[in-house]
């Protein structure tokens, strides 16, 4: 990208979030950094502290979400592209055995967080002169298709493409795109137990390839490049041969 935007980045102290604020960084943007622990997010600005503005947040509280957006207003009075990552989930867990204060927690961040930072991005992109913006929602493979024991996070992932729908519609006139990415076995901290082995739907428990994490930083890069007059809708990224494609 030749232009430098204005962009705001949820979940980026650590894993996708991280790897892809790295990646703005580098590729000359302006990058608000959003997540829970401070000294994390201030080791990714490190990268271009001078371009980088970081917040502390938690998305699924509405006071800190309305801070977030009045520190970027005041820091760079707009904000062109929100990559709407910040997301949780739970050990493989059977809905049985799921608490109530668990499925609050998966849900608080995953579908009430993401409610609120587009809802800020939206307010924002409307408002501003020239208005318009690029929303990109992680939504995550599980937004296809769910994982055994995945009932909290995968509701939410589901919710999110519901999200992801809407918000385009209703963005059309305010010229603000919308899409989104989902990721399958991106290598992170995140994603260790994964080599180790996870269950399978046939009982059984298997090690799953992992790609770099790389690969989803160019992709939501090249999603957030494209004019507001075309827009990636939906992306899949995956490592190839992760059991996801018909059977596995």
């Amino acid at each position: 990208m030749t232009d430098s935007k204005i962009v705001l980045i949820t979940g980026a102290s650590q894993g996708i979030g991280r790897a892809c604020a790295l990646a703005f960084l580098e590729a000359g943007h302006n990058v608000i950094l959003a997540a829970r622990g401070r000294e994390k997010l201030e080791a990714v600005a490190s990268a271009a502290p001078e371009r980088a503005l970081v917040h502390p947040c938690d998305v699924s509280d509405p006071e800190q979400v309305d801070a977030l957006f009045a520190a970027i207003q005041k820091r760079f009075g707009r904000l062109d592209v929100v990559f709407n990552n910040a997301g949780i989930g739970l050990p493989a867990t059977e809905i049985a055995d799921i608490s109530w204060e668990d499925w609050r927690r998966v849900a608080s961040v995953n579908l009430d967080g993401a409610f609120l930072i587009a809802r800020g991005a939206f307010a924002m992109m409307r408002a501003q002169d020239p208005k318009g913006g690029r929303i990109i929602n992680n939504g995550s493979i599980s937004a296809h298709v769910p994982r055994v024991g995945s009932v909290p996070y995968t509701a939410t992932k589901h919710a999110i493409t519901g999200l992801t729908r809407t918000l385009s519609l209703d963005g059309r006139k305010h010229n603000i795109a919308c899409g989104q990415i989902d990721i399958g076995n991106a290598a992170s901290e995140m994603t260790d137990a994964f080599a180790r082995g996870m269950p399978q739907a046939d009982g059984s428990m298997r090690p799953e390839p992992l790609m770099d994490v790389a690969h989803v930083a160019s992709s939501v890069l090249h999603m957030a490049s494209l004019p507001l007059d075309a827009n990636v809708q939906f992306m899949t990224v995956m490592a190839t041969t992760m059991p996801y494609i018909g059977r596995g």
